[in-house]
């Protein structure tokens, strides 16, 4: 693994992990921030576990939420899902063939319900801690697999994304991944592989304007080749993150992740937060003509609050 030459982009921001090359070959960088950036006196996770986040890049919470409290949201997003009005907006994703709805984003702003959910203290403290700062909603959205018929996310690292077209300078971003539903081996959920957050793989090619239409069906700019896929799994190997419902899962904003198609009866959806320090916020995109919509890659940096 080599660190490549940092750039600048149009704000005179420096670019230590450029990509979205437009010709050579791809590499492997040696990320050169932490993946965990406050201590063990700063919140709920204690230090082994900061140390485990840290080597990992991800940290697995059962039962973070209560039987009751699944049961509040489950019907929170079939009552989103099923609003005619709302399918017309363009924060609703469908999917590229069925239709059936793939994604709500900035579900905290249509939500009253999730937007008390990501200032939970079990959540906002957890992030905060792990990012060293006050934090910020880059994005929020709510997930639906369906049984039988839900595709799946092929490999790639958010942060790339987040870098190139929305101008987020470093990896100073945790996602929360809460579940609705259960997550066994078997229904599509979500495989990460543990210590790929401390590479940065560059990504080929120029990012094509409203890149985003295209990209929230199915990405195609953006994600890593077969053989950079390859060598990380042979490196890192692959873990996934199953559990009850109620379960979450913190991961680094860098962390190589995907997840298969689901072809069995039982669904799985769940809801998505991004936390970003405000010591992070976003600049002039890294390798895209303009920036994606607010409701993708928010530019309203307030800190979150417990109220």
């Amino acid at each position: 693994m080599t660190l490549a030459q940092s750039r600048t982009n149009d704000t005179n921001v420096s670019d230590a992990y450029p990509t979205r090359l437009r010709g050579g070959e791809a590499q492997l960088l040696d990320r050169s921030d932490p993946a965990v950036w406050g201590v063990a006196d700063d919140g709920p996770f204690d230090a082994a576990e900061l140390a485990a986040h840290e080597a990992k890049g991800y940290s697995i919470l059962e039962g973070l939420i209560s039987p009751a409290e699944v049961q509040g949201y489950w019907r929170e997003l079939e009552r989103l899902s099923s609003d005619e009005q709302l399918k017309a907006d363009e924060r609703v994703v469908t999917e590229k063939t069925s239709g059936e709805v793939r994604s709500i984003f900035e579900v905290h702003k249509i939500s009253e319900l999730i937007a008390e959910l990501a200032r939970d203290p079990r959540i906002l403290d957890r992030a905060r801690q792990i990012l060293g700062s006050d934090v910020y909603i880059h994005q929020s959205r709510v997930n639906y697999m369906p049984g039988f018929r839900g595709n799946g996310f092929y490999w790639h690292s958010d942060f790339e994304t987040w870098h190139a077209e929305d101008g987020m300078p470093r990896p100073r971003a945790v996602s929360c991944s809460i579940a609705l539903t259960d997550n066994y081996p078997f229904n599509g959920g979500l495989m990460v592989m543990p210590g790929s957050h401390r590479t940065f793989v560059q990504c080929l090619g120029e990012t094509p304007d409203d890149h985003y239409k295209a990209s929230l069906k199915e990405q195609e700019i953006g994600v890593p080749s077969e053989n950079d896929i390859t060598k990380l799994a042979a490196e890192h190997g692959i873990d996934q993150f199953t559990g009850p419902a109620g379960s979450a899962l913190f991961f680094d904003s860098n962390i190589m992740h995907g997840s298969g198609n689901n072809i069995t009866p039982y669904p799985r959806s769940n809801i998505f937060l991004v936390f970003n320090s405000v010591e992070n916020t976003l600049v002039e995109p890294f390798a895209a003509s303009s920036p994606r919509p607010e409701f993708i890659g928010a530019r309203d940096f307030t800190p979150l609050s417990r109220d």
